[in-house]
Parts: structure tokens; sequence; C-alpha cells
């Protein structure tokens, strides 16, 4: 039984930063809601890939939910969600702001019905300023937040992420959020309103990077893959591909020097410290490019293990995922899908706590799939008038 079983959790969100989160409660044990509109959340139609009519982007971040789809257009419709809320612990949202107010679904609107609601708002720049109003999107993120201009060749253009980093990071930074105010509530028997925005999350993500610009009032630059404050740390070309290299120390860099057959650089005044390192990178970086293109990538991580010096391959995903570690650590959860059969999906890291691991709850659900049950379980609906509000629009059942 997981930690959060007993929890209910009323998921209005949709896309990647509210359902990741959600996603990570129903891991815990929180029976999660997740309302759809009768068409059903947007990345269910992101892609390709497809399998069996199901996007990859929807099976990556709702899994273990209870799917009901419901025409909050409709009054009818809008009033069965609030019920619902009167009896959640959690609630989710990432609409714009004020967009659920005309639906009587604003947190002060149920915070008059459920003081113990814990309201969670995900939007791209927060409830309130003079950027409120504005839409917000990851990549649209990534480039305000300064994350594009350190990201990238230094001659080449600002580069995103190959991820949705911003909206991953808002999910984690929601569900530590709402596991802090799940203990809050322990103690003073209230719920909270909780304002979380993108723009925030992002600059917070910046850490050293942010916090040099703050220092010295100068913004970084692109360093393509190097880092902007140790040296070597990067990575590095050898014969056959490409491995990081990532020396911690002036002591590591002893060591890598003599398993390089170059024991003159870590003589070399110039490069002496990281500091030194850093200020002369320009002279050293090329001296261990020509040395690493002379031999194989799994020579030179052969060799950095011997000495202890950190450096690992770099991977595809499907080289990463059929690592040994991946294989050992268990990375990927199988779980049965009505129109699939056996789904692998991403385990959840959080799998490795001792008394209450992470564990799949089911499968990411189909559109609709569980209206007539939680409406009919929780709010005590019957089959009659389940049929009749399906018949009028009001919601969709898949089951």
């Amino acid at each position: 039984m997981g930690v959060l079983s007993g929890t209910r959790v009323l998921d209005l969100s949709r896309v990647l930063a509210g359902p990741f989160a959600t996603q990570i409660l129903a891991d815990l044990g929180a029976e999660v809601w997740k309302i759809e509109s009768l068409t059903g959340d947007d990345t269910r139609r992101w892609g390709p890939p497809f399998v069996a009519g199901e996007s990859a982007y929807f099976l990556s971040a709702n899994r273990g939910k209870k799917s009901l789809a419901v025409n909050l257009k409709d009054p009818r419709g809008a009033e069965l969600v609030r019920a619902l809320a009167r009896q959640a612990d959690v609630l989710v949202e990432n609409f714009k702001v004020g967009g659920l107010k005309k639906f009587g679904l604003d947190e002060p609107s149920l915070r008059v019905v459920n003081p113990r609601l814990i309201y969670v708002s995900i939007t791209g720049f927060g409830q309130w300023g003079p950027r409120a109003n504005q839409p917000g999107y990851d990549v649209a993120l990534q480039g305000m937040t300064g994350l594009m201009s350190i990201t990238g060749d230094p001659d080449g253009p600002p580069m995103k992420v190959g991820v949705a980093l911003i909206d991953v990071l808002t999910g984690w930074a929601a569900l530590s959020s709402i596991l802090a105010a799940l203990l809050e509530r322990e103690r003073s028997g209230r719920g909270q309103y909780i304002d979380l925005s993108l723009f925030e999350v992002g600059l917070m993500a910046l850490v050293n990077q942010a916090q040099s610009y703050l220092t010295t009032g100068s913004a970084p630059k692109r360093l393509g893959n190097q880092h902007p404050q140790i040296v070597p740390y990067q990575a590095f070309e050898a014969s056959d591909g490409w491995f990081i290299l990532a020396v911690g120390n002036d002591a590591q860099f002893v060591r890598m020097c003599e398993a390089i057959g170059r024991k003159d650089l870590s003589r070399d005044a110039r490069f002496a410290t990281n500091a030194d390192r850093v200020r002369h990178r320009e002279a050293l970086i090329p001296e261990l490019a020509t040395v690493f293109r002379q031999k194989p990538r799994d020579e030179w991580l052969a060799e950095f293990n011997r000495v202890g010096v950190p450096a690992t391959p770099v991977y595809d995903l499907a080289e990463a995922f059929c690592d040994p570690q991946a294989r050992a650590r268990g990375v990927v959860w199988a779980v049965d899908h009505p129109t699939i059969g056996k789904l692998p999906l991403v385990a959840n890291a959080l799998k490795g706590m001792q008394r209450a691991p992470a564990e799949p709850a089911g499968p990411p659900p189909r559109l609709g799939e569980h209206t007539f049950e939680v409406l009919g379980r929780v709010l005590g609906l019957d089959q009659e008038t389940l049929e009749a509000l399906e018949a009028a629009g009001v919601i969709r059942d898949a089951s």
C-alpha cells in the first residue's frame, strides 16, 4: 500500500507539468481523478509515435490515473467536478489565470466548500505580475529564463534542451509543494493555495549559472559541452565515439594526466589548479582533444576507471536503457494495458523508498475509461443517471 493511499487528487491539468506531478502521486498510492474534455488531453493526439491508438507522449505522464471525460462548458458537468472537489484532498490545474472561475472551480469558490483542499495552480508566469495572462509553454520558458542562452555551441544559435525540462522540473516542484502542504495540513487542519510558475522554476533551476550572474553582473555565455566553472568537465571525442570526462578536483587531474601519458600537463603552472584550468581552458582542451582521438572510447573509459577518474560513455536512449546498470535497477516497468497489452514505461525513481516505494497503480487510462465508475462510487450516481448524462453530452464513458 502506497504512502499516499487514501489521498484523493483531482487532476484538471493537461500536457506535462501537472500530469507528471500527479502521475508521481499515483505511483505513491494516491487515487488520481484525471478530468479530461470529451476529446481528451491534447497529448493524446501528439505524435507519432502511437501504439494501438495511444500516443507515447500521453503514455509517459498518465500512468495509474482514472480518466473521467466531462464537458465543463455544460453547467451539469462543472457541477459534477465541483462535487468531486468537495471530496478531494488535492486539486492540480494549469488553466490560464482566472480560467476556472466561470465554472465555479476557482480556488476561492472551492475553499468555501472544502477548507482542507490543497489547490495547486501551474501557469507560465504565476497568478500576478505584468506577464500573468500570457500562456506558458516549455520552449518559450527555456528561452525566457536564459536556459537557451547558455545551451549550445559558443558560435551557434541558442539551443533548447532535448526534452521539456522546465515542465518536468515544475512537475517535481509541484510534487514537493503538495507533499509539504499535506504535512502542514496534518498540523493546521487546513488546506492552502499553491501558486507555481514555470518561469520561476526555470530560473531556480539555473543554480550556479544564475548565481554567477548575480555575483558578477555579467550574463554567462554558451560553452557547448564545457562546464563554466570546472575544467576538464565535458564531452570528448575518441577514435570511435564520444565520452564524458568529469575531473572534479586537482588530484583527479593529476591521475588523468598520468593515465593518458601527459604528466607534463599536470606540471604546467597554467593548469595547476581548477581555477588555473578554467582561465586557460583554450590552451588545455585542444591538447586533450588531440590525445583522446587516438584511442577507442572503451579503452579510455577502462583507463579512467582504473585510476578513479569519473568518465562515462555518451549514449543514445537505446544504449542507456540497455546498460547493465539500467537492467539491474529495473528502470522500466511493464504494465498491462487493455488495448496495447504489455506496455513498458519509465519507472519512477522513488521506487527506491524502503518502506513505501513508488509502484505502478495501473496503466495510463483510455479516455473516459473510469467516468461511470468514479461518479457512481464517489458521488453515488446510479446507472440510469449516468447514461442520461452521457446521452446529453455532459460526460463520456469508455469502459
